[in-house]
């Protein structure tokens, strides 16, 4: 652990994703129950943020800059002992790796609240990326991804999913196979350009709680619930589905395959889908709109659209005249930066 006369400031950045197929079915023990299950997803050029300086003496100044709350101690004792906290992502974590003397820990997502990308999680990586390299730590990826997940499920207090951890990690297009040992990533050869090309996402301007929906589902699936358990074999075939048209270029199959697990999820669960959602489904089809999801859990956030390449513009502004926020992407060809 470096010296605090040694300690440099850090800037770490992760981030955020779309998910395409197989959420939800990312949460343990679920994916136990349907072999061979896999999610798939895409790394989003919208970026969380994690700076840490240090200060002289021994106080610790926490600061979110996009939810503008603020906290300080007298020193990491006063953290430790404290109850309640005002940026509760930033004191676990200082709580796990127990930094020396005082320093400033400020964050900020470019991601709207609750918009269903991972926006939280994103997060975690990149504040667990920033105290690892401040204090001197050597956390492998996989190591980065149990603690971040962990911590994550502490504060929401229900079941986390382990998707949401890698694209921040890893960027790029991911493919989680859910394997009885451990969830393990690969690497999908897809050209970055051919998602930017067909692909918008568009904010409801509704934050939702993905804890929320992901625990009813949860809940449904532990107790037996046959219309549930049935649901999610079918997304886990349309998943591994996904995997394969994704891999093979097959893009026609890409749009069937995510039109597909939209309609079975929503049957999970009713309020995974919004009248507003249902709207701008509607309106992205009638103007060269090919398939649409909810990123996540649902019940509000972001919706991703596959269009058609010529339609994509024509699509984009229908979608805002119908009351959404679409947002700007590319895929993110880097995952966690710390510098």
């Amino acid at each position: 652990m470096p010296s605090q006369a040694d300690r440099r400031a850090v800037l770490a950045q992760a981030p955020c994703r779309a998910d395409l197929a197989g959420a939800t079915i990312d949460l343990w023990p679920l994916y136990l129950f349907h072999p061979g299950s896999v999610t798939v997803n895409f790394a989003l050029s919208i970026l969380t943020t994690c700076r840490i300086r240090p200060l002289k003496g021994k106080a610790i100044h926490l600061k979110s800059l996009d939810t503008r709350r603020e906290e300080r101690f007298a020193n990491l004792d006063a953290l430790c002992c404290a109850k309640k906290f005002k940026h509760p992502l930033a004191a676990r974590l200082v709580q796990f790796f127990q930094p020396e003397g005082g320093f400033a820990l400020e964050t900020t997502s470019e991601s709207p609240a609750g918009a269903g990308i991972a926006g939280s999680s994103a997060l975690m990586i990149a504040t667990t990326g920033a105290l690892a390299r401040f204090t001197g730590r050597h956390i492998g990826k996989e190591e980065m991804r149990v603690l971040a997940q962990n911590v994550e499920a502490q504060l929401i207090i229900v079941p986390t999913g382990c998707q949401d951890y890698y694209p921040a990690l890893y960027g790029g297009v991911s493919a989680i196979h859910l394997d009885t040992d451990a969830p393990h990533r690969e690497a999908l050869p897809v050209a970055p350009e051919q998602i930017e090309a067909q692909f918008l996402l568009a904010y409801t301007g509704a934050p939702r709680a993905s804890g929320i929906n992901n625990w009813e589902v949860f809940k449904a699936h532990i107790d037996g619930d046959r219309k549930v358990i049935r649901n999610f074999e079918r997304m886990a075939e349309i998943s591994r589905a996904m995997h394969d048209a994704l891999a093979q270029g097959d893009w026609d199959e890409v749009a069937r395959l995510l039109d597909a697990d939209w309609k079975f999820r929503k049957s999970n669960y009713a309020r995974i889908s919004t009248a507003l959602i249902d709207k701008l489904v509607t309106v992205a089809a009638r103007n060269g709109g090919r398939a649409a999801k909810v990123c996540g859990a649902g019940g509000g956030g972001c919706v991703v659209f596959m269009v058609r390449q010529e339609a994509k513009q024509r699509v984009a502004e229908a979608l805002r005249k119908a009351g959404a926020r679409v947002l700007p992407f590319r895929v993110a060809r880097d995952g966690l930066v710390v510098s």
